[in-house]
């Protein structure tokens, strides 16, 4: 069994609840960050799946205060900080970490187009001012530029840099990644590319991060327990059910459609609401989508639903 390291498992990218004026759903995020716990997984607010670009200081602020609230202090919380304003990031950061938060992710700024030397620059200084754990995020899909691994390795022994997330959709990237930093205790791989969950952990990754998690944690936790425990064709059976119940609310829709899908899915559960911030907007077609995601989960035995 592969020891585990400080930072580690599933770690779920939290939606953000919203009421209709755009504040913070706070008994939302007490009943999702309930099921996290219960679960045994962790919560990721303020990153892609979070809405974070989109969020205002003072809602973010909230969020933070509500979701450690609900976490205790046996849960960690981790919280994006990502922003094209390098202060901003900062200032986050030491906010966040004074409220309870235990590390913090930030993304590449999504602006100006960063060459590698402009990357170890910003992050060496990211890390230099912020005053807890930090997590490179590797997106391309929302930054529109890939962190380099010979970017991302010399990263890496920074003190204060602690792992890397990482969504790019590239197997080649992949292994070269597990193989880099799978038998160094001080750096993590945290794999955003859900659907390849069981077969990064089976080769060394130290943990997931799905979005599917916000209704089905404990699929995600059972999968990487049971890789953990070398229990490889639950593992796989298990990323056949998750990768299924993920296209429930990605199939077809692009990023901006499938977050509204994802929190209808919630809101079908009795979790949350199904308010969004612009860019972004409720399904045109909401109420059919909702009708036809309720008749899928009662055939799944796995989910229950709140009548």
């Amino acid at each position: 069994m592969k020891p585990e390291k400080e930072y580690h498992g599933v770690i779920v990218p939290m939606i953000t609840p919203f009421k209709e004026d755009n504040t913070i759903d706070g008994e939302s995020v007490e009943r999702i960050v309930g099921l996290l716990k219960n679960a045994g997984v962790y919560p990721f607010i303020l990153g892609t799946t979070g809405e974070a670009p989109s969020i205002s200081d003072e809602q973010k602020d909230r969020m933070v205060a509500e979701t450690v609230r609900y976490a205790g202090a046996d849960c960690p919380v981790y919280a994006g900080i990502s922003s094209n304003c390098f202060e901003e990031s900062v200032t986050m950061a030491r906010k966040y970490y004074e409220m309870g938060v235990h590390v913090v992710v930030a993304t590449l700024p999504a602006y100006y187009p960063m060459n590698n030397e402009q990357m170890l620059k910003y992050f060496n200084d990211l890390a230099d001012q912020v005053p807890c754990p930090l997590i490179i995020y590797n997106m391309p899909a929302t930054v529109k530029q890939s962190i380099p691994l010979e970017v991302l390795d010399q990263l890496s022994h920074h003190s204060n840099i602690v792992g890397t997330k990482d969504s790019e959709r590239d197997m080649d990237r992949l292994d070269r990644s597990i193989e880099l930093w799978k038998d160094r205790p001080d750096f993590v791989h945290l794999l955003g590319w859900a659907a390849q969950s069981a077969c990064a952990l089976k080769k060394g990754s130290d943990g997931i991060v799905p979005s599917t998690g916000n209704f089905v944690p404990e699929l995600y936790q059972d999968l990487y327990l049971s890789n953990l425990e070398g229990k490889f064709e639950r593992a796989d059976e298990l990323q056949r059910q998750t990768n299924d119940l993920s296209l429930l609310y990605q199939k077809d829709r692009i990023l901006s459609q499938s977050i509204p899908a994802l929190k209808s899915i919630l809101a079908v559960m009795g979790i949350c609401g199904t308010k969004v911030l612009p860019p972004m907007y409720r399904l045109h077609d909401e109420a059919v989508f909702q009708n036809n995601i309720k008749e899928e989960l009662q055939k799944l035995e796995i989910i229950q639903l709140n009548e």
